[in-house]
This record gives structure tokens, C-alpha cells and sequence, in this order.
């Protein structure tokens, strides 16, 4: 690419909407992954128990069951996507902020129940994120596109993954939660000021049509066999980092960690790494295809699970804690980026709020169920042993890139470049 078209893809008002896509997909998610397990266990809830609230992250598996719906229909103001976002981002933040009138100890099944309505609608959310993006990006931009994208959802962690733990030291968790479900306003901002992505493509006559033509066109246009290999793919790249973050935030506590800890030093880094990863991803994914980024940023998400065995063993030390955070939200950081930018590329924008939806919700089975069992794994194993497993079940998926995006594939970003 010549340095005229690089600047051009990079500054333009598209990367700047993914970024604000980015955020507000990933702090509802955050908030349930990070923010509430810590909170749980700063009230005594127990690992085993805490482990099993990932399975409220079902409506992230299941989500393309519905998905047709938001391809079919619209509702009756701001257009097919917008008027979904909206509604979303509005539940979005009631719901979270609910967080702040319930006791765990009194009734776990409240939190509970509630967790699972924020996962539903956070799901729902990222089905018009997703479909919007797709539809708003030219396919030679789908790469830096949604690596700004992973690196966004990334930093939004650091509302309640940082910021949430700070100000836990400092007054009630009710205060914190209004606090943290406040942040979806930048989310409902975008909705109103951004126009819709691509109002040219035809929408499914019906809602039979959304359901069935999104699978069928995948698989016609891939072969039946290379579309299984490309599911199984979804499903074992992320196996191994996504259950080694599970319980993150109960480990810093078990190590001894306080909450400001947790929200300065291990934030911090992996507000630097975020930062690097950024410039990092934003550049290869211009210079080289996905395959290759597939390759490459996935070799460093394997490695960087080891960290947390590391520290592990090391035990309670900030400094320790700062690197294995910091290579962590690199190497996973640099990781999603590139997988997300696969899934967008294996998507056709007329069908892609469920093709998306679908191939989106086999990443997060094993954050979901594989996850559940993590508490009980930790429980019996230890750590150390825990984060070694984790990283022996993310080859798995690194082997698949022998079929699904093999190295030698040559980049096709500048045949796409229109």
C-alpha cells in the first residue's frame, strides 16, 4: 500500500466509529466478567459458585437464534440498526445500573437473574455492532477496522475492571455500579449522532428467509466441509485465553492483591499494552493478510497465558502482576483483533447480523460452559496448574490454521482496495 492510501484508511471517520463500537460492546461484557465476580468474592461468595455464573453468559452462544429478527425487522425510528442499538444500549444501562439494589449474600438468584438479563442484552447489542461494522467497512479496511474495534472493547474494560475497583475502596459497591452502567451513555451518543452504515442493501422478505438464507449462503459458498472446519476454528482459537481469564479477578484476590491494586497496577499495564497492541495490530494488519496475523498475534496469545502461571508461583507482586497483565492484554488483545477481522471477512454484509451472530456465538461457548468449570478445576488443581492447562488447550486451535488460514495464502487487501 502506498503511504498516501495507509493514511487514508487510518484516519478517516469510520476507524474513529469503530472505536466507539469497540466500547460499548465490551463494557457490558466486562462488567459481568470482571466486576462482578470481584465483587461477589469481596463478599464471600465461593469460587465454585462464582465460576458457575459464567453459564449467565449463555445468550452469547445462542444469540443467532434471534439474530434473524434484528435482520428482518427494524423499529420505527433511526433505521434497521440504529433503532436495535438504541434500544439495546438503553436496557443496557438500566440494567446494570440495577446491580446497585441487590444483595448477594440475601439473594444470589437476583444477581443472577439480572446478570442474565445484562448478557441477553449485551448479546443483542453486539448483533447490530457486529452487522453495522460489517456493513460500514470496505472489505480492504475489515482488518485495521476491527482491530481498533477488539482494542476499544478492550480499554473498556478498564471502567470496570479499573476504575470500578478504585472507587470500591472508596465508597459502596451500589455507588460503583451507577457509576460503571453510566458509561453505556457513550454508546447511545454514537447511536444518535452516526448515520446507517449501508441503507442499500436488501433486507430478507421474511423472517423465514433471514433465518434459513444466512446459513445457507455460508455453507454454499464454502463447501460444507471447509464451513465445519471453519466452526470448529471459531470454537478452539479462543478455548485456551478465554478460560484462563475467567476468574481473573478472584485470583489477584486470592493472591492477596487489594482493590486499588488491581484497578491501578494491573490496569494500568494493560492500559500500555492496549496501546502498543494497537499500533502493533494497526500496522500488520495494513502490511499483511489476516492469515498471517492469525499466525503471528496467536503464537504471543498462547505464550502470554503462561504469565499468569507465573505469577502464580511468584505471588503477591506488583510488579509481577503489572507484566503478566501487560503481556496478557497484549497477546489476547493482538489475538481478537485478528479473529475478529477472520470472522468479519468469512461474513457477506446482506446477511450479516446472523452469520456474524452465529460465528461470534461459537467463540463464546467456552467462555460460557467451559468457563463454568473453572472454579471447580482451580479448586482441586491450583493455579499454576490451572493456567498451564489453559495454555495446553489453546494449541488445539493454532493447529487449525493449518486448514482454516494457512500462512502461504497471499494478502488480498489490495485486490479489495476499491
Amino acid at each position: 500500500m502506498h503511504l498516501a492510501s495507509i493514511k487514508e484508511t487510518i484516519l478517516n471517520k469510520r476507524m474513529l466509529i469503530c472505536i466507539f463500537t469497540g466500547f460499548s460492546s465490551g463494557l457490558p461484557l466486562f462488567f459481568l466478567y470482571q466486576l462482578v465476580p470481584g465483587w461477589l468474592r469481596s463478599e464471600g461468595v465461593s469460587l465454585t459458585e462464582i465460576g458457575l455464573f459464567s453459564l449467565i453468559g449463555i445468550p452469547y452462544v445462542w444469540k443467532f437464534i434471534w439474530s434473524p429478527v434484528l435482520d428482518r425487522y427494524s423499529l420505527p425510528i433511526l433505521g434497521r440498526r440504529r433503532s436495535w442499538m438504541l434500544l439495546t444500549q438503553l436496557l443496557l444501562l438500566v440494567s446494570m445500573a440495577a446491580f446497585s439494589i441487590v444483595n448477594p449474600v440475601m439473594n444470589i438468584w437476583a444477581v443472577a437473574y439480572l446478570a442474565a438479563a445484562v448478557a441477553f442484552f449485551s448479546a443483542s447489542q453486539d448483533i447490530v455492532l457486529d452487522a453495522y461494522r460489517r456493513e460500514l467497512l470496505p472489505d480492504h479496511e475489515l482488518g485495521l477496522g476491527n482491530s481498533i474495534h477488539v482494542q476499544a472493547y478492550r480499554l473498556s474494560g478498564l471502567v470496570p475492571g479499573s476504575l470500578g475497583f478504585i472507587l470500591a475502596d472508596h465508597m459502596p459497591w451500589q455507588s460503583v455500579f451507577i457509576i460503571v452502567a453510566s458509561f453505556m451513555i457513550i454508546g447511545i451518543l454514537l447511536t444518535v449522532f452516526v448515520k446507517e452504515a449501508n441503507s442499500e442493501i436488501n433486507t430478507p422478505k421474511t423472517l423465514q428467509d433471514a433465518a434459513i438464507l444466512p446459513f445457507k449462503e455460508f455453507i454454499n459458498r464454502k463447501g460444507i466441509k471447509s464451513a465445519l472446519y471453519i466452526l470448529l476454528f471459531l470454537f478452539l482459537y479462543k478455548l485456551g485465553d478465554s478460560m484462563a481469564t475467567a476468574l481473573q479477578t478472584p485470583f489477584f484476590i486470592d493472591l492477596g492483591f487489594s482493590n486499588t491494586e488491581i484497578g491501578v497496577v494491573a490496569k494500568t499495564a494493560s492500559l500500555i499494552a492496549m496501546t502498543a497492541g494497537l499500533i502493533i495490530g494497526g500496522i500488520v494488519m495494513i502490511r499483511l493478510s489476516i492469515n498471517k496475523a492469525l499466525w503471528l498475534f496467536g503464537v504471543v496469545q498462547v505464550i502470554s497465558i503462561l504469565g499468569f502461571a507465573a505469577l502464580a508461583e511468584i505471588g503477591h507482586n506488583t510488579i509481577a502482576l503489572a507484566f503478566a497483565m501487560g503481556f496478557e492484554y497484549l497477546g489476547v488483545g493482538l489475538g481478537s483483533a485478528a479473529f475478529v477481522a477472520f470472522i468479519a471477512k468469512a461474513t457477506t454484509p446482506a446477511f450479516a447480523a446472523t452469520q456474524f451472530a452465529l460465528f461470534t456465538a461459537l467463540t463464546a461457548l467456552p467462555r460460557t460452559f467451559a468457563n463454568a468449570t473453572t472454579g471447580v478445576i482451580v479448586e482441586n488443581i491450583g493455579w499454576t496448574n490451572f493456567y498451564v492447562l489453559c495454555t495446553i488447550l489453546a494449541i488445539p486451535g493454532m493447529l487449525m490454521l493449518f486448514i482454516v488460514a494457512p500462512w502461504s495464502e497471499k494478502p488480498t487487501l489490495k485486490n479489495n482496495q476499491t
